[in-house]
């Protein structure tokens, strides 16, 4: 484990554990986590040791939207306007195959999307506010049953931030989105899984045995090369036309044909054994 005081690390067969860790506030997000949490992340990304990322919550909570103690400072008459975005800057991961996509995702946790490792949340419980947003940004996520989730925002006189109001759309549908928005009430895990927010609620004590094994076949089974390209292509997709995602589908399908991963893939299942990729 690292000594970071917001954000714990452990590497495992390929898989790093990021643990948001202030189990006292329920992991309630502060600055000093968001820039250790994104230095995490861009680290893990350019790591070929790393294969997945797995991120989850120290304790009995997962994050508890934003620290309150950081709201009540909020001024009303500040006059420095809030920006959820940052400037687009040169791509993290410029060695990283695929469309790239750093130009599309400028926001807070835009470099979720751009990172070229598959991002798992465990979501182990409560998750309000900026916390169920970060989840949004991962790529696949599994809930505690008992998982509390609300939005939280028009309970404390806020609005949808930092892009849920385009990605919650994307993932439930608009009836369901609108639904948690406006009302900010609170659900469980089932439902999460039933309207398509997370892959699968599962008890709390399978939660992280299920993520694990998810995250050590990913790491291990399959070229980390596919998984990259695929993450942009489906990220790019949300802005191109039919025909421009197939004309990236044609332009990266030729790509592959020329790497190891390819031929490892084709030799591996001809031999009958277990593929060894490198991404390359």
């Amino acid at each position: 484990m690292t000594d970071s005081k917001h954000v714990e690390t452990e590497l495992n067969q390929g898989v790093l554990t990021v643990t948001l860790n202030r189990p006292d506030r329920l992991n309630a997000w502060t600055e000093t986590m968001q820039g250790q949490l994104e230095t995490a992340i861009l680290n893990a990304g350019r790591d070929p040791k790393i294969g997945c990322i797995i991120l989850t919550g120290a304790g009995r909570g997962f994050c508890a939207g934003a620290d309150m103690d950081g709201l009540q400072k909020i001024s009303p008459e500040a006059n420095a306007p809030h920006r959820s975005s940052r400037p687009v800057i040169a791509d993290p991961f410029p060695d990283a195959p695929g469309p790239g996509v750093e130009s599309l995702f400028s926001g807070r946790f835009g470099y979720m999307f751009s990172c070229p490792k598959p991002i798992i949340c465990a979501i182990n419980g409560p998750i309000a506010g900026i916390g169920l947003v970060l989840s949004l940004y991962a790529d696949l996520r599994f809930a505690a049953c008992k998982a509390k989730f609300t939005t939280a925002f028009s309970q404390r006189g806020l609005i949808a931030e930092h892009g849920i109001s385009w990605l919650l759309p994307r993932l439930v549908g608009e009836a369901h989105a609108l639904d948690l928005l406006f009302t900010a009430r609170k659900f469980l895990g089932p439902e999460a899984e039933r309207i398509g927010l997370v892959n699968k609620a599962l008890p709390l004590n399978e939660l992280l045995p299920h993520v694990e094994q998810v995250a050590r076949h990913m790491a291990t089974q399959v070229s980390p090369r596919s998984i990259a390209v695929m993450k942009r292509q489906v990220r790019a997709a949300y802005f191109q036309s039919f025909s421009e995602a197939l004309d990236t589908a044609d332009q990266e399908m030729n790509a592959s044909f020329r790497t190891q991963d390819f031929k490892e893939g084709v030799a591996s299942f001809v031999e009958r054994r277990p593929p060894v990729f490198t991404g390359r």
